[in-house]
């Protein structure tokens, strides 16, 4: 199925998404500064980026997981239907977690989350997003952190993608459609 035709317009520079990641993990590396080991769990596949970027910028010992979930599929609507495609490789009963997501936007997916990862018990379970679209918020999905607050568009690049592309671009852009 070809996508219609669109523009991608620059919302969030790369210069601006750099900064904000390097204020973010001051602040992380603050509250878990009494952490043996700091589990940080990305979100897959929007957070890959982001999850890169900012455990480069943690001064602590850290151990990178990753969750696949998925309720958007190529479309640019939640359905609302949280799946866990991958799961953890790792326990994390009794471990500081960080659970790092690209975008909350309805917020069912971090809700269902942090649902799923407090039934295993972590010592403390903190989360941060990049993108925050609270005008679309549907169900509770409070982040300890929160790069960005942004309006309802429809934005890729930085990981976050439209039908798998544009998770290379080095900045957060607003798609435009032309057609």
């Amino acid at each position: 199925m070809s996508q219609p035709p669109y523009v991608i317009d620059e919302l969030i520079s790369a210069k601006t998404i750099a900064a904000r990641i390097e204020a973010l993990a001051s602040e992380i590396k603050a509250r878990f500064a009494d952490t043996d080991k700091l589990v940080v769990v990305g979100l897959l596949r929007g957070s890959f980026v982001f999850i890169a970027d900012l455990v480069r910028e943690l001064d602590l010992p850290v151990e990178v997981d990753f969750l696949e979930v998925s309720s958007y599929g190529d479309g640019m609507e939640s359905t609302r239907e949280v799946r866990i495609l991958k799961d953890l490789r790792g326990d994390i009963a009794g471990r500081d977690v960080l659970v790092v997501e690209d975008i909350i936007d309805t917020g069912h997916t971090l809700a269902s989350v942090v649902k799923f990862l407090q039934a295993r018990g972590p010592r403390r379970l903190e989360t941060i997003a990049l993108l925050d679209k609270p005008s679309r918020r549907e169900v509770a999905a409070p982040a300890s952190w929160i790069g960005f607050e942004i309006p309802d568009e429809f934005v890729v690049g930085y990981g976050i993608d439209y039908a798998q592309r544009n998770r290379n671009l080095p900045y957060i852009g607003s798609v435009r459609f032309t057609g």
